[in-house]
């Protein structure tokens, strides 16, 4: 079979040529944003592997009750932290009441999504138009959004995608 372009040796010189030019752009364009996005996350506190040499000075410390469905949900000690325990992440767990703790060498916005994400909350799961954040007793408009800021109380109450509310009320009395 003849492919378009290779039956005429100068065609066929013509889109080889062209095809080594695209892959050539294509590698410099790849090479070139991953360089920029090294730059630009270089002080990412969220992307930062180990805050222990860092000597942190913004400290935050609030607490998280998640409730799944219905049920309260345990959120595990440790998280943000690597294998051996000896460096955590920007924000972290010590142990699983709910406490997190949240620290950089500067101010900066934590939010809330940020600890979901940092703990690979499977966020994607859940119907967000049934699901909300409560922050110290008032519901956030600003969702996961809401920033994190010491000493308040979360509540974060996720509906999953596959939960089916009626089997709550199947055996119920039918209300009036």
């Amino acid at each position: 079979m003849k492919w378009p372009g290779t039956s005429d040796p100068y065609k066929r010189k013509s889109t080889i040529r062209f095809l080594i030019i695209t892959a050539i752009i294509g590698a410099a364009a790849a090479g070139a944003s991953i360089g920029i996005q090294q730059v630009w996350d270089q002080e990412n506190p969220l992307k930062e592997l180990c805050v222990n040499e860092k000597n942190p000075t913004f400290k935050i410390k609030a607490t998280l009750e998640l409730i799944v469905d219905g049920q309260e949900a345990e959120i595990p000690a440790k998280i943000g932290f690597n294998q051996d325990e000896t460096c955590h992440k920007t924000m972290y767990t010590l142990t699983d009441d709910g406490t997190i703790y949240a620290e950089w060498i500067e101010e900066y916005p934590f939010e809330i999504g940020h600890f979901l994400w940092m703990w690979d909350f499977p966020l994607r799961d859940m119907d967000q138009s049934k699901s909300k954040v409560i922050v110290n007793g008032k519901e956030s408009e600003h969702f996961i959004n809401h920033p994190l800021q010491d000493g308040y109380y979360y509540r974060a109450e996720f509906t999953s995608k596959a939960y089916d509310e009626s089997k709550d009320t199947d055996f119920l009395p039918p209300q009036n």
